[in-house]
């Protein structure tokens, strides 16, 4: 029996779309779910006639790979993952690969791989971008882990990965342990700030300026013409111009509860451990948390007061300022974005590429934009940037553009209308600009309560100073701890 090229457990709408497409590239597929009527229906109908194996079990599948053995997982991330890594070991021989191509906690990967790895088997986590549409047609592929397993599975997911220029791939080694999972995270936790923007841009448009579901399709339709040209604001332009099979627009009637799965918190906990200022990601998760309070919410609206008085708006100049709006905290969801993974970076020495990273985000994930273009070529010349603001590019377009978030901030608190994602970009924006914060009188309230001690700007770094603030607190200070 001719052997398959790579395995693949897991047939949900992901799995069944990359299996679709890695048999279009030319490669033989074996194919196993836990359900075993799913193996069965996907070969008879998706499947059918194409060059796809379905088996009954793990061990069957794996036998019938080619050396060195390649599985692909796309399970549910969590314990799944960990049932069927030990399901598949002791079938495998040394050299064979497993790849997990879910959502997996980048520590749970750094884990597993350990595990993997001292077992004489090579694991590689594999963050995969671009959604149902994606998988069939060509995502975004962030893979790391044992390195040693790279040049064995990099061709066929080249292949299969979406393309720029329909030559370049949007595929390429991210680095050791759990590095590629990190990046795949830190992307999510991008998406959900970009999400949260654009949903805050709708919001002002239905609610102050008063604009038809159309009038907003078309804004955005002509937003994705310019600057702002992206995936999540073509899919907006899209979806506001949808009408349900009464002729009303669909969105209108899908409840305001967001769901989500899990990534975007990691990214707000990551950036909590690794002490780097993520606030507008991070509100943009407690958006989401918040719109699940829909029977808190309803009660409220009857009996909490919001702003009294009428105000007059320019229109024509709000869609101005919004569109700078919603440019300038895109940039910044960015910019916090890779201020994250250069601090995790460090810390794991996983030496990671930025420039490569914003490469193979240009296309097939959800948050690939025009403006990577310009990360690419920024991080190629100052591999070694803190932070995108700084960056003449984007310092122009920062510069330029806050004026029309302070207006539009300004109006929405005026209307009562919440602007968490907006908000707290102005607010990062604002205290990263600040060379004084008030962080000194902070410090001296940790002394004062703690003895926590404290630096001084006319003395060297190296030195602490305690103060006895009510002259019964003695000299001993938090730091005596330590010794």
């Amino acid at each position: 029996m001719i052997k398959s090229d790579i395995g693949l457990i897991g047939l949900a709408v992901m799995g069944e779309n990359l299996v679709l497409n890695i048999e279009s590239k030319g490669y033989r597929v074996a194919v196993y779910n836990r359900t075993l009527q799913k193996v069965n229906y996907f070969i008879n109908s998706r499947g059918k006639n194409k060059n796809i194996i379905g088996y009954q079990s793990i061990e069957d599948l794996i036998k019938q790979l080619k050396r060195p053995r390649k599985i692909l997982l796309m399970v549910k991330a969590g314990d799944a993952v960990d049932s069927i890594i030990g399901q598949i070991i002791p079938f495998l021989e040394k050299g064979d690969i497993i790849i997990d191509g879910g959502n997996s906690n980048y520590k749970d990967t750094m884990r597993r791989i350990k595990n993997v790895e001292e077992r004489g088997f090579l694991y590689i986590g594999m963050g995969i971008s671009g959604g149902e549409e994606g998988a069939l047609n060509g995502p975004s592929i962030m893979p790391g882990g044992s390195e040693e397993a790279w040049p064995e599975i990099k061709d066929l997911f080249q292949k299969i990965s979406a393309k720029i220029n329909q030559n370049i791939p949007c595929c390429e080694w991210i680095g050791k342990n759990g590095a590629g999972h990190f990046v795949k995270m830190v992307h999510n936790g991008i998406e959900y700030g970009d999400m949260q923007i654009i949903c805050e841009a709708f919001h002002i448009m239905r609610d102050i300026i008063g604009l038809s579901y159309e009038e907003m399709h078309l804004i955005f339709k002509k937003w994705n013409k310019e600057e702002l040209n992206s995936y999540l604001i073509k899919i907006t332009s899209e979806i506001l111009a949808y009408k349900d099979t009464n002729g009303d627009y669909l969105v209108k009637k899908i409840l305001d509860e967001a769901g989500q799965k899990g990534t975007g918190k990691w990214t707000a906990i990551n950036a909590l451990e690794l002490g780097v200022p993520l606030p507008m990601i991070t509100e943009s998760v407690f958006a989401r948390f918040l719109s699940s309070k829909k029977k808190e919410r309803i009660i409220a609206s009857k009996i909490l007061m919001g702003p009294i008085g009428d105000m007059k708006i320019d229109k024509k100049k709000m869609i101005i300022d919004l569109k700078d709006a919603v440019y300038m905290a895109k940039i910044i969801s960015y910019a916090q974005g890779f201020a994250l993974m250069k601090e995790a970076s460090n810390l794991n020495k996983w030496n990671l590429n930025f420039s490569i990273i914003a490469l193979i985000w240009k296309n097939g994930c959800i948050i690939r934009s025009k403006f990577l273009d310009k990360i690419t070529e920024v991080y190629k010349t100052n591999p070694k940037l803190d932070n995108l603001l700084v960056e003449p590019f984007f310092k122009e377009i920062i510069n330029k553009n806050q004026l029309g978030l302070r207006n539009i901030l300004r109006i929405a608190i005026m209307f009562g209308i919440p602007i968490p994602a907006l908000g707290s970009a102005l607010s990062y924006y604002d205290g990263y600009r600040t060379e004084n914060l008030p962080a000194n009188l902070l410090q001296a309230q940790r002394d004062y309560f703690g003895a926590h001690t404290y630096h001084r700007i006319d003395e060297t770094e190296d030195k602490l100073f305690h103060t006895n603030w009510t002259g019964e607190g003695g000299n001993t200070t938090s730091t005596n701890y330590k010794t």
